[in-house]
């Protein structure tokens, strides 16, 4: 029977995390992920943790900080950037996380990895034609009939 009424939290913290997956770059926090889960902070932080492992706030700087070494290895997006990208307002701390996680700072961690336009197997200007929006709704477009 107790499994039975496990099954309504347990769904209320997979929401949760699903929105720390999908909002992390936001001024999200755990008081905010609690709610989410329909939880007091205390519970759903004991609740979370039972589940997956992990405390909500490390869960939540985890995908922040896998997002950041991303963002490190793609673009050439300041670090200071790259840390509010990612929803953390210090620096500082980010730079700290950061070395904790990965052995090494963010700086460092980029310097490890070619830049991203090394990657590319096309030349530059097919890139740019390519990754342009497709579905344009401006007059120049041909596909966009006349009213």
């Amino acid at each position: 029977m107790g499994t039975v009424t496990a099954h309504p939290v347990e769904r209320h913290l997979l929401r949760a995390r699903d929105l720390a997956d999908r909002a992390y770059a936001e001024p999200l926090d755990v008081p905010d992920l609690a709610r989410a889960a329909g939880l007091s902070t205390a519970h759903f932080s004991d609740r979370f943790a039972a589940a997956f492992g992990v405390t909500p706030h490390a869960y939540l700087l985890t995908r922040r900080l896998e997002r950041a070494a991303a963002l490190l290895r793609q673009t050439d997006h300041t670090v200071a950037r790259i840390c509010a990208e990612v929803g953390l307002s210090s620096v500082g701390s980010f730079t700290v996380s950061f070395r904790r996680m990965f052995g090494r700072t963010p700086t460092a961690h980029r310097t490890a990895f070619p830049p991203a336009h090394d990657h590319a197997l096309l030349p530059e200007c097919v890139t740019r034609l390519y990754g342009r929006p497709q579905n344009r709704s401006s007059r120049e477009d041909p596909r966009v009939a006349d009213p």
